[in-house]
Formats: C-alpha cells, structure tokens, sequence
C-alpha cells in the first residue's frame, strides 16, 4: 500500500524554537523535498507575513515537478462569506493547487476559543472547502484536535469530519494537535473515522510524549493512508512527527507499505542533514537511522561481533539510509574496535601493533583525550604508532598576542594577531595573520606558510570548535579538551582533538591534526 508523505516543515517546523527560514531557504527546502519525491509539500500560511506570500509567488513561476504544493489557511471567519474573507482570497492568490484548511473539531475549542455555535462552527467548515472546490481547487481538512475532541464529544466531532468529507475535501486529517494521545487510542479513534467518512484518512502528530512516529506508525496500521510531519521532527514545543523515521520505518522495516513512489530510502541521511544545514543547525547525533551515532558501535563485543556479522548489532544496513557504520574508540573499546580501525585506514593485522595502538589509547583517555569526536586524531595516531606517518611540516615556533586599542577603535574589539614559523622541506615560511580570535588567527597563519606548498588546503574550512574543561577542580589551571572539525569541498567532515592546560596549544595541536589529515588524504597535493 502506498502511503502519502505530507511535509510541513515549512510552516509547522518553522515554528519550532531556534528555526528560522529565510525566503530562500524555503524554496531550496521545497525543491530538495520535490527531487526526493515527497507527495505533498506545504509552503505555509500566505496571509500570515510577505515572505510566505513570496515564496508562493517563486514556485508558481517555477512549480515544483512532482510534489503538489499546498497552502495552509483557516475556515472563513464567522458571520463572512469565503469570498469576502481576505484569508481566503490570499490562498487562491497563492495558485497553490492544493488547500489544507485546519478546523475545530472539540466542542470545548468551539464553544471557549472561536467563541461560535456548534451549527456556525460546521458551517465555517463546509463553506469552505466548499468554495475552494468550487474553485477548482484540492482540499485537505486537518481537523485540530481531533483526537481531543473525540473524546470529549465524539458526535459532535464526527459531525465536523462528515461536514469535511461531504463538502468535498480529498483527505480528512487527524490532527494529535496536544500530543497526548497514546498509540492505542490513536488506532481506535482512526478506525472508528474510517467509518464515518467516505474519504481518505490522514494523521498529523505531535510529540509531547514523545509518541509521534509511534502514533503515526499506529494510525498508518490502523488504516490511514496519508503521514503528515516533518523533517527531523522539527515544530513547536516538542516537535512534530519526524518524516525521516516515519519514512524509514514504512519503508524499511513494516510489511506491506510504500514511501515515496516506492522511491528507495537512501537519501534519507542526506535529506536530514541538508535540512539542519539550511537551517543552519547541528545535527542530532543520536537521530535514528541517520544520525552519526545511529550505527556506531564502542563496545569492544558489540564491535567483535559486528566485524563477524553485521546485523547481529545493527536493525537494518546503514547504507540503506545512506548512512555508514562507525567504530568508535575509547578505554571501553577492545582490540575489536582497535583491529576494525586499523582495517579502515589498510593496515595490516598485527597483533603486537594492536596492543601498542590499544595501550596508547587508554593512556591518552586517561589524560582527557577522547576520539569518538575525533576520527581523524585517531587515525594519524595510529600512523604514528605503525611508524607509518611522515609529517608535511614541522613547527618551529608559533606566536600569539592579543591587543586591546583604545580611543576611536574602542568599539571595534581587541585585535589577535599569530606568527606561525615552520620547517617544509628543510625551508623556512614564515607568516602573521590577524583573526578574530587566537585559533582564527593562527589558522589564518599556518594557511598563508602553506598555501604555496598544499593548494588542495583551500579546500577545507573549520565548521565547529568546542572546547570542554577536563578537571575543573583545578580551577584556572584545568586541562581542556579542544575538539575542532573540518569540512572539505565534496562535504567530507573530519574532526579532532588536542588537550593541554594551554587552550591555545590543545588548539593548536587540534588544528595541525586538521591539517595533516587533509594533506595525508590528498597525498600531499
């Protein structure tokens, strides 16, 4: 059975706490989902500010390929005609092709938040889609707090979704508007609709109690054909059912169910994050199934027995995500982790090499380094230890002073400036820089020794820099741990770690491991 994906991160994600899209960004998120063959994709409310008016306008000039487009809006206002209503007339202006109209089903909502009769209540909604129908348009009813309002009144609720379904909507949607309901409830109250409607039923979510793709999952068993959401579970509060699950769980693990056309699920990984990146946020790394950790394993016996067979610790391939298996490494690791590593980067199996690697390990851990951040670190130590690493520069001495300036340039903030002085090939560069910072300062520096030796270093850029206090007991002299991570131009991200009670040197060694990885991986280019 086909299931229909309806996204709404554009609207109900945009409402979550920390998102904000930009006009732009909208419409690359629109056609992202439109490539990835997201059945309906919802542009947001046009009458509720100018850039969701535009971004209807930018489709419309150039509409989406696949996905149908829908506009969100509410039922006319009381006591006014859908014509005269200027919410109306802002979503025939859209020329999106598909309405979704949101109504009240619980009495409670009618009687304490509209503020109308039960009978005008059905009236808002059947002259509304009614006059959309009318006008050659689709319509999908998201019935607000459905489930709610089942409870409390369930005739009267039933009453507004016939009203829906007889005025020519195309999908009544059950909407868990509070995010209270359990799975259980969500299957009876979608079958007992199911009954009472001649229309295809849908579900949108919400995750209070951290049960929307439960809850969607329940309803889809229960009969419904339609899965509203979100990518990455983005919307207020605590969120909205997370489309990235919801279409993995369909599409992978339940029996009988199609996503996306019968689309594959592979990109879903890369959806997600492009995704956070538009919206300019960190990725959850504990996600399922596309997050970094979704298929990494630390577990010296969870490693062991992956190594011999995958799927003894893992739900499903990761590449069916488009997601990849990860070994981390740390004192709880065994020589399991330590061999799978090893593998990775072509070592050959060595026993006594192992022994040194995991030894050196635990030693590091001890002094506050860790490498699950820091994959790269990782993989250069083990070079060192297999006496596998040559070194493209070597530190002669660097140098960091920070200068604060007054009169006129008060405003303007202190000044850093690095001098960085490094041996390549038995000649000297000698460079400064000035930065925002010390470390953006000397990344500055090391850039300009080593740009006329590695162009490829043009390549890559820092995107984060954390930096955590080890032993905090010891107040200002505290060790720190400095993890920094790079992204090259094709996307491929690295990180790294260095620990010091210097937070400059912890950096600076963070930011040379950067830098070694790069040259290593592009055989000194």
């Amino acid at each position: 059975m086909q299931i229909e994906i309806y996204d709404t991160t554009l609207r109900d994600g945009a409402q979550g706490e920390g998102v904000n899209f930009s006009l732009d960004d909208k419409v690359l998120i629109a056609r992202r989902l439109d490539e990835v063959g997201v059945d309906f994709v919802e542009g947001g409310y046009p009458l509720s500010n100018p850039k969701d008016a535009e971004f209807f306008q930018r489709i419309a000039a150039d509409p989406l390929k696949h996905s149908k487009l829908c506009a969100f809006g509410m039922t006319r206002r009381r006591g006014m005609k859908p014509a005269d209503d200027p919410g109306m007339k802002s979503l025939m202006d859209s020329q999106a092709p598909v309405v979704t109209i949101v109504g009240k089903t619980s009495d409670f909502h009618v009687a304490e938040v509209l503020r109308v009769s039960e009978q005008e209540n059905i009236d808002m909604i059947a002259e509304t889609i009614a006059y959309f129908v009318g006008e050659g348009r689709e319509v999908i009813y998201d019935a607000e707090h459905c489930f709610d309002g089942l409870k409390i009144n369930e005739a009267y609720a039933l009453q507004t979704l016939t009203a829906a379904a007889d005025a020519g909507a195309m999908r009544i949607v059950m909407c868990d508007t509070n995010g209270g309901t359990m799975p259980e409830e969500v299957a009876h109250y979608v079958k007992l609709v199911q009954e009472a409607v001649d229309k295809p039923v849908g579900i949108h979510t919400h995750n209070d109690c951290e049960l929307a793709i439960a809850n969607s999952l329940a309803a889809v068993d229960a009969g419904a054909t339609h899965v509203q959401g979100t990518i990455n579970g983005f919307g207020e509060r605590c969120g909205n059912a997370d489309l990235i699950s919801v279409m993995a769980n369909l599409g992978l693990k339940k029996k009988g169910y199609q996503v996306l056309g019968g689309k594959q699920t592979e990109h879903l990984t890369e959806l997600s994050r492009y995704v956070y990146e538009i919206a300019n946020m960190g990725y959850r790394i504990n996600q399922p199934f596309v997050g970094a950790s979704a298929f990494a394993h630390k577990g010296g016996m969870h490693v062991h027995a992956v190594n011999r067979v995958a799927h003894s610790y893992e739900h499903i391939p990761p590449e069916s995500v488009g997601n990849e298996r990860r070994v981390l490494v740390s004192e709880l690791s065994g020589r399991s982790n330590i061999l799978a590593m090893a593998t990775k980067l072509n070592l050959q199996e060595d026993k006594e090499l192992m022994d040194r690697i995991l030894h050196e390990v635990v030693e590091l851990e001890n002094q506050g380094y860790q490498f699950e951040a820091a994959e790269a670190s990782f993989a250069l130590l083990v070079q060192r230890i297999a006496g596998t690493f040559a070194p493209h520069f070597e530190l002669v001495k660097y140098h960091v002073s920070t200068e604060s300036r007054g009169g006129v340039s008060l405003n303007e903030g202190p000044v850093t400036e690095a001098t960085v002085k490094l041996s390549i090939d038995d000649e000297i560069e000698h460079r400064v820089a000035e930065g925002d910072g010390p470390i953006n300062a000397l990344d500055g520096a090391l850039r300009k020794a080593l740009k006329g030796r590695f162009p490829a270093l043009a390549q890559m850029q820092l995107v984060d820099y954390k930096v955590r206090v080890i032993n905090s007991e010891a107040a200002t002299a505290a060790s720190v741990r400095v993890i920094i991570e790079t992204r090259d131009s094709d996307g491929e991200t690295w990180g790294t770690v260095g620990v010091n009670e210097n937070v400059i040197q912890a950096s600076w060694d963070a930011l040379v491991d950067s830098f070694e990885y790069k040259l290593a991986k592009e055989g000194r280019a």
